[in-house]
């Protein structure tokens, strides 16, 4: 029931309408009456209403001011104004304060009626708007974060985006963008670059670094958005923490790039600075913090960096990756410019060997001495296509010995989560997320993806078909059990039409069936 308030200085309108309209019929109560606009206020103040049908012209305080006053205390009451002829005009400047039904003295039931059910059908309309409104910000709080992570990456790869499309993303998160100062970090694994580590790291390198703008993975890195710090001096002490937290957690070194300070605007050639610290890392060792006042000038003589012709670090990655087809491709591509630009000898076997050292790089440890052997051999062919024959060559058993170490990694990770399910699967909180984040630390949705493809079968679908063949040996053992202890002992929570479900699934009779046979 909607709760109602009447409000008139005349004692007989006040009780006919109180006594005439059946309140009841339009689905509210009548819980209060007023002789003027103060004694109403205060009665607004301790019954909240949620209408109030008001008189203009009161004593003390009249119905505007009492729509006024009760507007900025309490602006979901809503009003219905009686006025007489002189009054109408006047009464429009109620309006300003959301009021839209009036009522022309003398008014009859069935008007009163009428406006309260107009009135509601409003009211219902508007928290049916407030709820749509309610799911579509909850949506986008959940989305926001894979947003921002696309923005940034487009931002910076996108040279069509404009002022304009910036404008519109800064509302959309409540950020400061171009007028912004910003510094940017850019953060490399040195070894690994799976997905679960990058994860790790963000997190890591969010909760330290300060005020974080927005975040996002390029090209298997890691790049932060931040703004700018008079305390450089604190930012690579704070980038340091994020150094040494991973490593304590993972064993594992990270190479990061730190921009000078520039405006937003020029995120991308923030970012093209970055990427040329992260190019030279070899000559500054891996592991290290590299900015632009680091790098010494390297000068080509006008020679074309390997990078345009071929990335360097995604065909590290595609090597790590063990996709032997791609690797294939991009030397297959390097080549074929190598041989359009025909550059002197020199030169040509000099851009070779540059991309074998990056794979020496990444070689395992027995064998890099091969590997390092076979830069001899390079330096003596005489011929791009034998260089090319040789690098396609190495590079084929490089991946191929990536992808088998790949395979090994996933599968011992998937026998750890078999071990947690034979260990835990009388839990009923068993699930791929706890597993996931409380035990082994890693991305769920990667875990659930190799999971599936060493077993063949998905994590909830296995936890339930081990809980009903432990279940089985139960029953096989000749206690005398009931369907609901077995659905309470074996994970299912106690609920025996969901075991039954399931174990008819499996087994292809109930509980019931399996005890009597």
């Amino acid at each position: 029931m909607y709760k109602v308030m009447l409000v008139d200085d005349e004692r007989m309108i006040l009780d006919g309408i109180s006594q005439v309209v059946d309140w009841r019929s339009s689905g509210t109560e009548l819980i209060a009456t007023a002789r003027n606009g103060i004694e109403a206020y205060e009665k607004i103040i301790s019954n909240k209403p949620d209408i109030v049908i008001s008189d203009i012209c009161m004593p003390g305080l009249d119905g505007l001011g009492l729509v006024e006053k009760t507007w900025l205390s309490y602006p979901s009451v809503k009003f219905i104004m009686l006025s007489g002829h002189k009054d109408f005009d006047y009464a429009r400047r109620a309006m300003q304060y959301g009021v839209k039904h009036y009522l022309l003295k003398p008014c009859n039931e069935s008007q009163i009626l009428k406006a309260i059910q107009e009135l509601l059908k409003e009211r219902e309309e508007q928290q049916e708007r407030d709820k749509f409104m309610d799911r579509i910000k909850h949506g986008l709080q959940k989305v926001l974060p894979h947003v921002k992570e696309q923005f940034l990456k487009e931002f910076i790869t996108n040279k069509t985006y404009g002022t304009t499309d910036v404008e519109y993303y800064e509302d959309l998160f409540e950020l400061s963008l171009i007028s912004q100062s910003v510094r940017m970090v850019l953060i490399q694994l040195d070894e690994i670059r799976e997905y679960e580590y990058l994860f790790a790291l963000k997190n890591i390198a969010e909760d330290i670094l300060p005020s974080v703008l927005l975040s996002t993975t390029i090209e298997g890195r890691l790049l932060i958005l931040l703004p700018e710090s008079d305390h450089v001096e604190t930012l690579i002490q704070d980038i340091e923490m994020v150094r040494s937290t991973f490593y304590k957690f993972y064993k594992l070194d990270i190479t990061i790039a730190l921009s000078e300070a520039d405006r937003m605007v020029n995120a991308r050639k923030l970012y093209r600075e970055m990427l040329q610290c992260m190019n030279h890392r070899f000559y500054i060792g891996e592991g290290s913090l590299i900015m632009m006042h680091d790098l010494a000038l390297h000068e080509r003589d006008g020679a074309l960096d390997l990078n345009y012709i071929l990335d360097e670090e995604k065909f590290c990655l595609l090597i790590k990756s063990g996709n032997i087809d791609e690797v294939g491709q991009d030397i297959e591509r390097l080549f074929t410019h190598l041989d359009e630009m025909r550059l002197e000898i020199a030169m040509t076997r000099s851009y070779v060997l540059q991309l074998y050292a990056a794979m020496i790089r990444i070689c395992p440890s027995g064998e890099i001495n091969s590997f390092t052997k076979g830069m001899t051999m390079l330096a003596e062919m005489e011929t791009l296509a034998g260089l090319k024959i040789f690098v396609i060559e190495a590079a084929n058993q490089l991946t191929k010995g990536y992808y088998k170490n790949n395979i090994h990694r996933q599968s011992s990770t998937v026998d750890k989560m078999i071990s947690i399910i034979v260990n835990n699967y009388k839990n009923d909180q068993l699930s791929l997320n706890g597993v996931a984040n409380q035990i082994l630390y890693m991305n769920p949705d990667y875990l659930g993806k190799i999971f599936k493809k060493v077993t063949g079968n998905s994590f909830s679908n296995y936890v339930n078909q081990y809980r009903i063949q432990r279940a089985c040996e139960y029953i096989r053992s000749g206690d005398n059990v009931r369907v609901f202890e077995l659905a309470d002992q074996f994970g299912f929570s106690g609920n025996s039409q969901y075991f039954s479900q399931v174990f008819k699934k499996y087994i292809g009779m109930t509980p019931t069936e399996f005890i009597k046979s």
